[in-house]
């Protein structure tokens, strides 16, 4: 991938009436990156991933495609294409005729249109459903007809919104395979929204975490889930123990705690579950609550920090409810957070 922003967000700012959901974002993608937005509801992601479709006009600001303005160019002169979480498939036409739809408005027909199609198939495994119905399709099968129909377009850029969603687990496990295949074959810069962190950090070259309207950090998926930069990150990651650092103590909803060891001077420090070390330390809290997670158990744990979750592997012996025991955060498991709040 070439360091140079393919799509480039200047100043971006979007609203809906008189509120802003998007206020001067600034955002550089490479060409042939596969990126997520990731964020929970409301956090500005799909508005921006509309605006970059050309299905919503920026109040502020520029979009930039492989060095043309299209800012205020029609959704569909910008070479952007665009998969729906509802696939907005044709039930009665056939897989074939789906694909086609948009190549025939261009005026495309005969050979080529047959051949292009067949080769749009053939690139996500359907080219034996090419006659069928999409509603006797599985979801997996209907999300993959909507893939090819936009990538015979040839989009510069390809955005998906929430594409695993309508998906059950082993659906999503066999698409999260398909969509890296089929981007990394045909090279096209792909984007797609999500509130799934597994999702993303098992899909994206990089991900975007946003966060009301902004960006709260961008990274590689080793760099959001090892280094999160703020709480609000660490939360979204799985970060469940998060508390501030004041004075050189953990601040706690019961006061401030100090560990064992100087605290580095950060804004905020957070453990995974798994890092925290039950059975030895200086901290003791009673077993709220316990659950078998097959090769994990996880415990809920109430001490003088609040409310403490901890993993541990499940052929350690169990801690039954009610159960006092001792604990250690080991500061040097903790991710170190440069904002908090």
């Amino acid at each position: 991938m070439s360091d140079t922003a393919f799509l480039k967000l200047d100043k971006l700012s979007l609203a809906y009436g008189k509120t802003i959901a998007v206020k001067d974002l600034d955002l550089d993608i490479r060409k042939g990156e596969l990126l997520a937005l990731l964020g929970p509801s409301g956090c500005g992601k799909t508005t921006t991933m509309r605006s970059i479709a050309g299905l919503m006009t920026p109040v502020g600001g520029q979009i930039r495609l492989d060095g043309a303005d299209i800012t205020h160019v029609a959704a569909n002169k910008r070479a952007v294409g665009l998969v729906f979480q509802s696939y907005a498939l044709f039930p009665h036409l056939t897989v074939f005729e789906n694909v086609a739809f948009g190549l025939r408005l261009k005026g495309m027909s005969g050979t080529e249109l047959e051949a292009k199609v067949t080769a749009g198939l053939k690139s996500v495994g359907l080219s034996a459903f090419a006659d069928r119905k999409t509603p006797e399709l599985s979801g997996g099968q209907q999300q993959r007809v909507a893939l090819a129909r936009s990538m015979v377009m040839e989009p510069k850029v390809l955005l998906l919104d929430e594409p695993l969603s309508n998906l059950d687990a082993r659906l999503r496990l066999e698409m999260r395979t398909e969509l890296q295949r089929v981007q990394k074959e045909s090279g096209v810069t792909m984007i797609f929204v999500t509130h799934d962190q597994v999702e993303a950090l098992a899909l994206a070259d990089r991900i975007v975490v946003m966060k009301n309207g902004a960006i709260e950090q961008i990274g590689t998926p080793e760099d959001i889930y090892n280094r999160p930069v703020s709480s609000f990150v660490a939360d979204f990651v799985g970060f469940e123990n998060v508390f501030a650092v004041r004075d050189g103590k953990l601040v706690t909803s019961e006061g401030e705690v100090a560990l064992a060891g100087a605290l580095p001077e950060v804004a905020g420090l957070a453990w995974r579950p798994r890092t925290v070390t039950l059975g030895t330390g200086p901290l003791q809290g009673k077993v709220r609550g316990v659950s078998f997670a097959g090769g994990t158990r996880e415990y809920v744990l109430d001490s003088s920090l609040g409310t403490i979750k901890a993993e541990v592997d499940a052929a350690a012996p169990a801690h039954p409810l009610g159960t006092e025991i001792v604990f250690d955060l080991p500061i040097a498991a903790a991710a170190k957070l440069e904002r908090f709040g």
